[in-house]
């Protein structure tokens, strides 16, 4: 009996001690992918820093070099990522949103409605000419019709992004073509409120029916919220409006992720619904909303270049390489087209339509989002690599293309328009039609007359 004793309570010692080696086991293992998920994301977060500093050093846009971290971090990269994964993801999810609300905010509604009926055959023309060549291309590889679609989104739009930032860079903010480039960048915001509901009704399979209701729905909300932005945009600003940074941050971005939640609920894109949020906000309360908010936006935007990169093996880039360098090279050539024609419609000389056109050049965030809606819904495998190659290429050429199209132009205009040796020079007319600049009589050649970088930024200005 003493022994039976001792065995039982030596039993009863023993029981809670293995009763608590799982509970003990899971708090260690919670805590191991804790600390692995701290170092992984604070991996992330410090090297996009560099990244962005080392970019910010050479003047370019840091984007081509988020892609390339997601690749090398992805799948098939040089060392995968784990347990942050699936917060990266939400993250990235969070940085779209953050995207499309900092866009709103830099535009009124009576902003855009004017921009709508002065400017609308200029964004008619941008997408005749850049969104025929993506869908062109995706029918050449047979790819179907609803990756023709999405390759046209992708083509079309250009990077607001990059593009606002190279016209600071190139000083530039002041020039005569600069709200003609503006205005287009306005119109292909605007459309996305068409163009991504149709996107996510095709890309869900979803029938004519539960399309068309979809696509009514993403009109009518957006019609409704320009409306009320027009008349009631101040009381709206005013509800929203605080003097405490603290509180206005939180109404403004809890807001945002309510009406961005609702939207995609109704299977309107939440993208949709922050652009919308962003256009009713207006005065005082969106420029204080714009400082609070870039921080928040830079981080979660280069976290989801970052996702985009980490869902693209490397591996799959170069079989699309080809084709996303010709589609980069055509659809460079109709972006620098679609800005000549526009800034030609509204009386700018033939230096500013040049720069205009190469301004436009640039692709950025709002193509990675429509190929990475395709990625996710698993249309086409090729799709989001060739996407990501486009991307790359053209966010590099874009700063190039916006510095030197108009003076690689004026050089080739001045080298055809030439006059053969022992031929008199002809005085030449300006673009606009006007009497002829005394520099271009006495030479006869634009060639000899290109201005320097700095009359260049200069030029054109009010």
């Amino acid at each position: 009996m003493h022994l039976s004793a001792q065995l039982s309570a030596s039993l009863a010692a023993q029981a809670p001690q293995q009763l608590a080696s799982p509970v003990r086991l899971a708090a260690e293992s919670s805590g191991h992918s804790s600390a692995v998920f701290l170092i992984e994301f604070g991996a992330i977060i410090l090297g996009l820093g560099l990244l962005g500093r080392f970019a910010a050093r050479f003047r370019l846009s840091p984007i081509p070099l988020y892609l390339l971290a997601g690749l090398a971090f992805g799948e098939g990269g040089l060392l995968p990522l784990g347990t942050s994964e699936e917060f990266v993801a939400i993250g990235a999810e969070i940085g779209v949103i953050l995207l499309l609300l900092m866009l709103g905010l830099e535009y009124t509604a009576s902003d855009l409605v004017s921009n709508l009926k002065t400017q609308y055959p200029a964004g008619l023309v941008d997408a005749a000419l850049n969104a025929l060549p993506g869908a062109a291309m995706a029918l050449l590889l047979g790819w179907g019709p609803v990756a023709a679609v999405v390759l046209a989104g992708v083509t079309w739009i250009s990077s607001s992004g990059v593009i606002a930032k190279v016209l600071g860079d190139l000083g530039r903010l002041g020039n005569r073509e600069t709200p003609v480039i503006l205005s287009i960048l306005v119109l292909e915001d605007l459309s996305m409120a068409v163009y991504l509901p149709i996107v996510t009704a095709l890309l869900a399979g979803v029938g004519l029916a539960a399309g068309s209701a979809t696509l009514a729905i993403a009109l009518g909300t957006a019609g409704l919220v320009l409306l009320v932005a027009v008349r009631y945009g101040r009381h709206i600003s005013r509800f929203v409006s605080n003097d405490d940074p603290e509180k206005l941050l939180l109404v403004v971005l809890g807001l945002t992720l309510v009406v961005a939640g609702l939207a995609q609920q109704l299977q309107v894109s939440a993208a949709v619904g922050a652009f919308l949020v962003g256009i009713a906000l207006s005065g005082e309360v969106a420029e204080g909303a714009h400082s609070l908010l870039a921080p928040l936006r830079d981080l979660f935007a280069a976290v989801f270049f970052v996702f985009f990169g980490l869902h693209t093996d490397p591996a799959s880039i170069p079989p699309v390489l080809l084709p996303a360098l010709v589609l980069a090279v055509v659809t460079a050539l109709t972006k620098i087209a679609t800005g000549y024609w526009a800034a030609r419609r509204a009386g700018i000389s033939a230096k500013g339509r040049w720069r205009a056109g190469g301004t436009l050049v640039a692709r950025g965030e709002f193509s990675i989002v429509i190929a990475g809606l395709a990625v996710t819904a698993g249309i086409e495998p090729s799709l989001g690599p060739l996407a990501t190659a486009y991307v790359l290429i053209l966010v590099i050429a874009g700063p190039l293309t916006a510095r030197f199209t108009e003076p690689v132009a004026l050089w080739v205009t001045g080298r055809l328009g030439k006059p053969a040796a022992g031929q008199p020079a002809v005085a030449t007319a300006t673009a606009d039609g006007g009497a002829p600049s005394d520099s271009a009589s006495l030479t006869g050649t634009a060639h000899d007359v290109l201005p320097t970088a700095e009359e260049r930024d200069t030029a054109e200005r009010p």
